[in-house]
């Protein structure tokens, strides 16, 4: 009894010294006891008062997930702070719960958007197969060319999957769920040691959670820290220069995805992009989330700006503008656009995948922001930070900036 007097005592003085959590979101990493944002002693803390009964239990107290909360629960909590466990458990961004073997150490990526995000925490090293895209980019992805192609999450090849002998798979989290459910299913099948984590690496919604998640898994959470302070502190410039501006007076844009009337409604990525950087999206209101509209739909919802996602034009292969202005042309000439005000005021924006697409989204991000309100966002520069981003997280040469084209419009130098 004295002994439990004194463990609530130190334990009630750790909880009302130790810092509050300072995200808004949870780790969701069993053992994060008190669902804050990270894993640390607060969390032992917190294990031993619900095993004391002076908490109430929370799901993620149960660091080794076995249904049960005690002191195995406080010995997996301090394993995982000084990065000596055996096994983590985790809930993916698909919301699975996962357990997977540690440490990692043979990842294949079908999800080729986590391999930049994967390069930012310095684990590139641990994949062992990559999606044919990958390997079809040999501009951005040099050390992949030779590596076992995996196919792609909506074209697998089991055969290369399983001969990659993989203890992780990446998959997508937001999109082609079925797919992802097949390929889980497939694999797991043929090797019950593989463990399926769902991530997507292309979203501002959940890059940060994605990051972190990856940290832990992978033993990078220094990495995963830092190359969080260098994406939030671009889009942070972003967001505090638009966070002023009402729905009412934000520009309205239509957003055209790779070809003519094609485009991207309330829960696509691309949505999500141009909405954060102060745009307000015209068919945000549609259900599907890439759908096909009509020219009447545009001239009907009169966008103010228009903004064309460019898949194959431009880009780091490409030194050559016209790819991006024929673009910009093409719609200032269709004939039913007219009299829409984006073309009138000849308001026709271009952006390449390569800025605006994956973990480099943040790229793309701050040129529609200076586009939208160049009043607003003089001294954001987008370039310099696709510069650093390169060079520091992606570990390649600048000048694949100053040999491709990205945007259109270009902005003069200052």
């Amino acid at each position: 009894m004295k002994t439990d007097t004194i463990l609530v005592g130190i334990a009630m003085t750790l909880l009302l010294t130790l810092p509050a959590a300072a995200s808004d979101y949870t780790l969701d990493v069993f053992g994060n006891a008190n669902e804050d944002d990270t894993i640390n002693m607060q969390d032992v803390t917190y294990t031993e008062l619900i095993i004391l009964e002076y908490r109430d239990k929370t799901e993620l107290a149960d660091a080794k997930y076995d249904g049960k909360i005690n002191m195995q629960d406080v010995t997996q909590i301090e394993l995982v702070i000084l990065g000596k466990e055996k096994e983590m458990t985790v809930i993916d961004g698909a919301d699975m719960i996962v357990t997977v073997n540690k440490p990692i150490e043979r990842i294949i990526t079908p999800n080729g958007d986590c391999v930049p995000l994967m390069r930012a925490l310095d684990a590139a090293d641990k994949i062992v197969g990559v999606s044919k895209y990958t390997i079809q980019d040999t501009l951005f992805y040099p050390e992949f060319g030779d590596y076992p192609s995996v196919g792609s999450v909506w074209s697998p090849d089991y055969e290369a999957m399983l001969g990659c002998n993989p203890d992780t798979v990446i998959l997508y989290a937001s999109f082609s769920a079925s797919k992802c459910k097949a390929i889980e299913d497939t694999l797991t099948d043929a090797n019950k040691g593989i463990a399926c984590i769902r991530i997507d690496g292309y979203k501002p919604s959940s890059m940060v959670e994605d990051a972190v998640l990856l940290g832990y898994l992978l033993g990078k959470r220094d990495e995963a820290e830092v190359w969080i302070d260098f994406y939030e502190g671009f889009l942070d410039q972003i967001y505090d220069g638009v966070e002023d501006i009402s729905v009412d007076s934000r520009t309205k844009v239509y957003i055209e995805c790779w070809r003519a009337y094609h485009t991207a409604a309330g829960n696509a990525g691309w949505h999500e992009k141009i909405e954060l950087a102060g745009g307000y999206n015209i068919f945000r209101d549609l259900a599907i989330d890439y759908p096909d509209v009509s020219e009447e739909d545009v001239i009907d919802r009169n966008p103010a700006a228009i903004i064309r996602a460019a898949k194959t034009e431009g880009g780091y292969d490409s030194g050559d503008i016209t790819e991006l202005s024929d673009l910009a042309d093409e719609i200032m000439d269709r004939p039913e656009l007219t009299h829409v005000s984006a073309v009138e005021n000849e308001r026709i924006i271009v952006v390449n995948n390569d800025v605006l697409g994956g973990t480099a989204h943040f790229v793309g991000m701050g040129y529609i922001a200076k586009w939208l309100y160049p009043d607003s966002f003089i001294d954001l520069d987008p370039e310099a930070a696709h510069r650093q981003y390169l060079t520091e997280f992606q570990g390649l040469d600048e000048r694949l900036v100053d040999d491709g084209v990205f945007v259109y419009p270009q902005f003069e130098e200052s």
